[in-house]
């Protein structure tokens, strides 16, 4: 019976966000604008924490990594989802599809691990600030990146690799406007079973050692805060770690709420909602959440802004000297 059904798939068809036509154009032009300001942000987080020499501490290593996951995992699902917008069929080939899928997932996963880094070096500073050199080494926080690195690069090719040999029906048709796992393993006709099963473990690992990790540092964190006699110490202390809550809370979040919500409640609608904040939504709003509260960041930004104008200046007096 299931080789009778059997039909090569070469593209998929995704039915993106709505099917209604009168709000094509006013959604691209809204994501167009939310890709673009993730785009701008997260490129200028990564080289302004980069070249500037007050950002070039733990904190700010950890944090041009987050932006450099926001930066991948967006552009993994915005620039297809614009143009869907635009064209009368919304398909994407069947490698592009297992492409798609693959990077997603690498850069979902890694950011997950990243929080949890920025957690745990939060801690190190408001709880061991004399040892905080020490411990938070170049080398460590090498450690803390490349390990999840390496470990999301081996989970996205295997989930990809599961998914794309098992045998698809001939139904081509996306419920989502990405190439997503739970939207493609609906439509594989073989068992399932396994790739369920794989999918669930290291959903499960992933959330157990990252979790955790920053509850627990958090506590930590709370619990310092607390015995603080200073009120100027509890303030510089909650301003260090309040740009970073923020952001695992919304995270972790919307993660927590699409993934482990019941399955007699699971939809797809469910699903597209919570994943536009996730891959496009969140993505824009880390770099304006570090800009906006943090005032390394801000005074950075400034100094940057002073050396670009000073360098048009001088290039501009140097043309008029020359005409």
């Amino acid at each position: 019976m299931e080789g009778h059904n059997l039909t090569t798939v070469t593209e998929f068809i995704l039915l993106g966000i709505t099917d209604r036509c009168e709000l094509q154009a006013p959604l691209f032009l809204l994501f167009l604008s939310i890709y673009l300001t993730s785009l701008l942000g997260n490129l200028g987080m990564i080289i302004l924490t980069q070249v500037d020499p007050s950002l070039q501490t733990p904190m700010y290593f950890f944090l041009r990594h987050l932006a450099l996951t926001d930066l991948g995992y967006s552009t993994a699902v915005g620039p297809k989802m614009l143009e869907n917008f635009v064209t009368d069929q919304n398909t994407i080939s069947y490698y592009g599809c297992a492409t798609q899928l693959a990077f997603s997932i690498v850069f979902i996963s890694c950011e997950v691990f990243i929080l949890s880094a920025m957690s745990y070096d939060r801690y190190v500073a408001i709880c061991h600030p004399l040892l905080y050199t020490a411990i938070m080494s170049p080398r460590v926080c090498w450690v803390l990146v490349v390990i999840p690195y390496l470990y999301c690069t081996f989970v996205s090719l295997l989930f990809t690799v599961e998914i794309f040999t098992l045998s698809f029906c001939g139904y081509n048709v996306i419920s989502h406007f990405f190439c997503d796992t739970l939207p493609l393993v609906s439509l594989v006709c073989s068992d399932t079973h396994e790739i369920e099963l794989i999918m669930v473990i290291f959903a499960a690992f992933d959330l157990i050692s990252s979790l955790p990790v920053v509850l627990l540092s958090y506590l930590l964190i709370l619990t310092a805060i607390l015995r603080m006699k200073s009120a100027e110490g509890r303030r510089k202390a909650f301003s260090t770690c309040g740009s970073h809550l923020t952001v695992v809370t919304v995270f972790f979040g919307t993660l927590v709420f699409m993934y482990l919500q019941p399955k007699s409640s699971h939809s797809f609608d469910t699903d597209k909602v919570a994943s536009i904040f996730y891959t496009l939504v969140i993505p824009m709003l880390n770099p304006l959440i570090y800009s906006l509260r943090n005032k390394d960041v801000k005074c950075a930004l400034q100094r940057s802004q002073r050396k670009l104008h000073k360098v048009f200046s001088n290039n501009a007096l140097h043309y008029y000297s020359y005409k």
